[in-house]
């Protein structure tokens, strides 16, 4: 028997937007992740715990608890999809944005945790000297605290990235399985293997899949690797 490797344009089609996803989904949490990564390993507040409970939350719900809820706040009769979709002409449900928003939210815990463990474990007498220098704290932040943590925050970005890759329940609950819109690599070997003829297909996206969440697991261990180099002056 004879093992197709050739990628059909419809495989094409889902690896590209599971790509187009993930990176979006990446890009936009990453600020919010470095944010509240420092919020967490810098201050001491009412209500912390709570706050890192939730943040790792889609960690431990099912995921299909998690879409549904992104339903309720983002379709398009939810309290936020609503304003939006009727004020803004912004629509997440059914739609690739929504599947970047699904992804964004599940692959939050893990794009956050490298980047809090990153800035914890620097020296804040470098950062109290750059204070003393007469630094404003956003330019400590800036010019101290985000480089020596850089490689931290990339390796939460590769990991964030992975899991958005890999990510089914939560956008298969909240934006369907549209092919060419909301079709992602997990939602295609999902229709695949309940198709006939379909396993060969299915085949050759997981491999995909395999590569590519292997691919970004080498390079955050890469990264983290970096960061414990440079903390310790390596």
């Amino acid at each position: 028997m004879r093992l197709d490797v050739e990628i059909s344009p419809a495989e094409w089609t889902a690896i590209l937007l599971s790509l187009r996803v993930a990176v979006i989904a990446t890009l936009v949490a990453t600020p919010f992740g470095i944010a509240l990564a420092w919020l967490l390993a810098r201050r001491d507040f009412w209500g912390k715990s709570l706050l890192d409970a939730l943040v790792h939350l889609p960690l431990v719900l099912p995921p299909v608890v998690t879409g549904y809820l992104l339903l309720l706040t983002f379709g398009r009769r939810g309290l936020v999809g609503g304003f939006l979709a009727d004020h803004l002409g912004i629509v997440f449900a059914f739609r690739w944005t929504g599947a970047a928003l699904a992804c964004g939210v599940m692959s939050f815990p893990l794009l956050v945790r490298p980047m809090r463990l990153s800035i914890e474990a620097i020296d804040r007498k470098l950062e109290q000297a750059a204070e003393t220098l007469g630094a404003a704290p956003w330019k400590v932040f800036f010019t101290v605290t985000l480089p020596l943590a850089l490689p931290g925050v990339l390796a939460g970005m590769v990991l964030g990235f992975a899991k958005a890759i890999g990510e089914f329940g939560a956008t298969i609950t909240f934006v369907s399985n549209i092919p060419g819109e909301t079709q992602t690599i997990s939602s295609a070997i999902y229709s695949l293997i309940q198709t006939p003829d379909g396993d060969a297909a299915a085949g050759r996206l997981v491999i995909v899949s395999v590569i590519l969440a292997l691919g970004a697991l080498i390079a955050a261990e890469w990264f983290a690797r970096r960061a414990t180099a440079r903390l310790h002056g390596n």
